[in-house]
């Protein structure tokens, strides 16, 4: 019997916990229809990320961020947990306070498109992020704001965050 890497193990769990959402969302939307099915799985996202920031923070021994730099090492640190070989994205610091991320290819549309439902679609992989900003309490604002699948609707997907570290109040 082969023994797994950790990388291999990464992988295979990761697109576990990715079948079983789709699979979640796809039961749904055929038992609630779309529209509640969006709702709850945007709420589910963003309170599950939560969590899972907690649990991130123990891991690795973080305590409150209060800078930029901590954000973006926590971040690396967190892609590297999070993201498997399939998901196809990337994110960069063009500046200080600004985190852009862009998806090349989505898993979530593929998946959403298979089914046939993509227009109705409304996007829940940047609730996990922003649940993870809330759970911090960084302050933050989005760009640009999409209802929906960006994919969808432009043919591209990103978000551009930018981030307000000991100033004025939340304005997502």
């Amino acid at each position: 019997m082969k023994s797994l890497h950790k990388k291999e193990l990464k992988e295979i769990l990761i697109k576990n916990w990715m079948t079983h959402d789709g699979m979640w969302f796809f039961h749904s939307v055929k038992n609630c229809g779309i529209q509640k099915a969006n709702k709850i799985n945007k709420a589910a996202v963003k309170s599950m990320a939560k969590i899972e920031l907690k649990r991130l923070k123990k891991a690795f021994n973080i305590g409150k961020i209060e800078k930029f730099k901590d954000l973006q090492n926590f971040l690396d640190k967190i892609f590297n947990v999070v993201k498997a070989k399939f998901m196809d994205f990337t994110y960069e610091f063009p500046s200080n306070n600004e985190l852009n991320f862009i998806m090349n290819k989505c898993f979530a549309y593929d998946g959403v498109r298979r089914i046939g439902i993509i227009n109705q679609y409304k996007c829940g992989i940047f609730d996990r992020l922003e649940g993870w900003f809330e759970e911090l309490g960084i302050k933050y604002s989005i760009t640009p704001k999409i209802d929906g699948c960006m994919m969808y609707k432009n043919g591209v997907c990103f978000r551009n965050f930018r981030f307000y570290f000991n100033e004025g109040t939340n304005v997502n």
